[in-house]
């Protein structure tokens, strides 16, 4: 900023830095604080100094103080004085430059330096001691921003839970080797936007792409020394900052508009954006981790700490640090934050990594906490998509199914549910068909709907779809941590590299066809289907199961080397799904008669074509297993927009390891059936249309699942 600063006194809200056109009106909330000190940076050279303003103004313990003249574009930091008592819970430190935790943008990446510590680096007396060196030169600083952007009526897409289908993807593992995007967009948003890029998810079908963390986060020092990264970018440490290193356009604010705009693209395209978000913990770790923002702004506020050792920091996340939700200022970041990604980002939803740890109120988690009673209550939050991580690493932070009313979850059960069976493990088949089912016994007595579960099998965290069939053991070398790091088990199918030795070729039939068996109960089951990115196009990791520090091909989708069979396929069962309601229903399956008649809208069978009995369902460990769906009552739209009935479909699912005889159920439930689907080759061929009478005998393959529809 240059010529001579007029200040004057300013306003305590909103929170951050906020240009008005005349000034920026700067705020900072510190309850334990003594003192404030605005500093301001040069244009050009981010490390100069260009002033240092104390801040006399507090209002309900924010500080506040206003610029005139000052413009978008204008580089700063605080500091913050006050005790360094670490046993009382207090690290104040004037010396450490800290990031504004309300920064709309924060420009350049944290260089890891023994300055960053509040305290010296091998003291005896480790962080009770304090460092008095500047941390400037090392720390992003905070940029203030323009928020106009021609959004050209651009607003959320509300797309309907039950029609949704999620598709996880990284920004910049996606788009990084796409032939078709300019090599100077690629691993950005503008990438993203590329015409390229939202052909491709529109051909597949999806309705809405769920981005890996995008706020502002920073690559850990010991991944560094490794040369490695954090690629994923779950460490967070600006909850409003899209982060610079997905920006094609530069990191001086111009991120923002890049991301806007990215929005705005996928929208015009029908594609619905939902933010993966880590409001659960900071980068700056536990109470030996480098002090750049909440540490050093008011760090009993921020964090939980230990009850009675307030040196110590609760982890319920396993890194570091907890954030502190009974505060209400923590609380209040929190909401303004998500608020803003609504109301001035127009995203359509959040997924809440490790969310149990937001419901800790008191040690126990909460399922009633402060948090989600506020998100109910909110007008705008309360309409966009709410995702839950439903789980953290604490004592009794599995919390699947326990989520209130208006939450979705991602449904683990499911997840290990579905790949025990299709691995031939022993397993009740009566969870099979309620996790098919939508989980009923998850999330209906709490009065949720079918789609308050995230199907899922594969997600960033784990081996993809392809090595999920092809490796028995992680290959996580590259890691740098002696294989040691990720799932040890991911309930693989033992049929890969490392299977049985056999036929190769027979090994590769049987993988492709555990594949599609996987893609399609995800796309056949009840609740809301999660694909991760490229498990479609047949992507590797080459075993590795935890790639967070691998920003290279390992994470990369490989454009050049996709499997196009299996691509048709995933095509063809989203369509599939979306033009057969009975598939995505809004409301549960009764397994009730239709309107009084003999038919349920739900039944099972066993191979021989008899209902499943009670003793059936408790009889153990079946791995062949019919299901009727009936089509009769729910709507469809035909090809000329006419409202008509959806078809009756008869599902036959084989995970044993030989061919399984079926016969098909009596007359009562269909007189005549057409396959429709075959994940035996991935099609289902002609073979005189394969069509069967009622109580015809039909053989089976091994490994399979076959799709029937009703003819009369």
């Amino acid at each position: 900023m240059n010529g001579t600063i007029r200040t004057m006194p300013g306003n305590p809200y909103p929170q951050g830095a906020n240009s008005d056109g005349a000034g920026v009106n700067f705020s900072l909330f510190s309850e334990n604080a003594t003192g404030v000190e605005l500093c301001l940076y040069d244009d050009r050279d981010e490390n100069l100094e260009t002033a240092r303003i104390t801040i006399t103004e507090q209002t309900d313990c924010v500080w506040h103080i206003y610029l005139q003249g000052a413009k978008p574009g204008l580089r700063y930091g605080y500091r913050v004085q006050g005790p360094y008592d670490p046993n009382s819970g207090h690290r104040f430190n004037p010396a450490k430059l800290l990031i504004d935790p309300y920064a709309k943008s924060i420009d350049g990446t944290l260089r890891w330096d023994d300055a960053l510590f509040g305290y010296t680096i091998g003291h005896p007396d480790q962080d009770l001691s304090r460092d008095d060196r500047d941390s400037a030169p090392f720390v992003p600083k905070s940029v203030v921003v323009d928020r106009y952007f021609d959004w050209r009526n651009d607003s959320q897409l509300h797309i309907p839970w039950h029609e949704t289908i999620i598709y996880e993807l990284h920004v910049k593992g996606f788009t990084m080797q796409h032939p078709e995007i300019p090599a100077d967009l690629r691993g950005t948003y503008a990438g993203l936007a590329h015409p390229a890029a939202i052909d491709y998810l529109k051909k597949l079908g999806i309705t809405s792409v769920e981005l890996m963390p995008i706020h502002h986060s920073v690559a850990d020092r010991h991944l560094l020394e490794r040369g490695l990264t954090n690629y994923w970018g779950y460490n967070s440490i600006g909850f409003f900052a899209p982060d610079a290193r997905f920006s094609a356009a530069g990191s001086a604010g111009d991120q923002v508009a890049e991301f806007k705009n990215m929005v705005r693209s996928l929208h015009s395209a029908g594609l619905e954006v939902i933010l993966d978000v880590v409001y659960n913990h900071t980068a700056e770790g536990n109470h030996l981790g480098p002090t750049v923002s909440f540490r050093g702004i008011d760090n009993t506020a921020y964090y939980r700490a230990v009850d009675g050792q307030p040196r110590y920091y609760m982890d319920y996340t396993g890194c570091g640090n907890t954030l502190n939700m009974r505060h209400p200022r923590a609380l209040q970041l929190l909401m303004d934050s998500l608020r803003y990604w609504v109301t001035e980002m127009h995203v359509d939803g959040f997924r809440f990594d490790l969310a149990a740890a937001l419901a800790r109120e008191l040690h126990e988690v909460d399922r009633l906490g402060a948090f989600f009673d506020i998100i109910h209550q909110d007008p705008t939050l309360s309409q966009v998509k709410l995702i839950a991580e439903p789980w953290d690493l604490g004592e009794g932070g599995y919390q699947v199914g326990n989520f209130p009313v208006l939450w979705s979850e991602w449904n683990g059960r499911y997840r290990d549910c579905v790949r025990d069976y299709w691995r031939g493990s022993d397993q009740g088949i009566a969870e099979f068909a309620s996790r098919l089912t939508g989980s009923s016994d998850l999330y209906e007595s709490g009065g949720r709907k079918p789609y308050a579960s995230i199907n899922f099998l594969t997600a960033h965290d784990g081996f993809t779809l392809n090595d999920l069939v092809s490796y028995n053991e992680r290959h996580n070398e590259n890691n740098g941590e002696e294989n040691r790091d990720g799932e040890s088990n991911n309930r693989s199918w033992n049929c890969g590299v490392e299977g049985p030795a056999g036929d190769k070729r027979e090994v590769n039939v049987l993988r492709a066809r555990q594949k599609r068996n996987f893609l399609a109960t995800l796309f056949l089951s009840l609740g809301v289907p999660m694909l991760l990115a490229g498990d479609e196009l047949g992507r590797t990791q080459r075993g590795n199961n935890n790639g967070y520090c691998q920003d290279n091909e390992i994470s990369w989708l490989d454009w050049e080397n996709v499997d196009l069979k299996q691509l048709e396929f995933a095509k063809e069962l989203i369509q599939f799904r979306k033009e057969h309601p009975v598939f995505c229903r809004r409301k549960w399956f009764q397994g009730k008669s239709i309107r009084g008649g003999d038919v349920n809208d739900l039944a099972w069978f066993r191979p021989d074509g008899e209902q499943m009995s009670d003793e059936d369902w408790g009889a153990g460990f079946a791995k062949s297993l019919g299901v009727f769906l009936n089509g009769d009552e729910i709507p469809s739209v035909d090809a000329a927009g006419r409202r008509v009935l959806d078809q009756s479909f008869y599902l036959i699912f084989n995970a044993h390891w030989e061919p399984v005889e079926f016969i098909l159920p009596p007359e009562i439930w269909g007189q005549s059936w057409t396959r429709v689907l075959d994940t035996r080759n991935g099609d289902a061929p002609a073979e005189d249309n394969w069509q069967r009478a009622a109580g015809t005998k039909i053989n089976i393959e091994s490994r399979s699942l076959v799709v029937m529809s009703r003819v009369a």
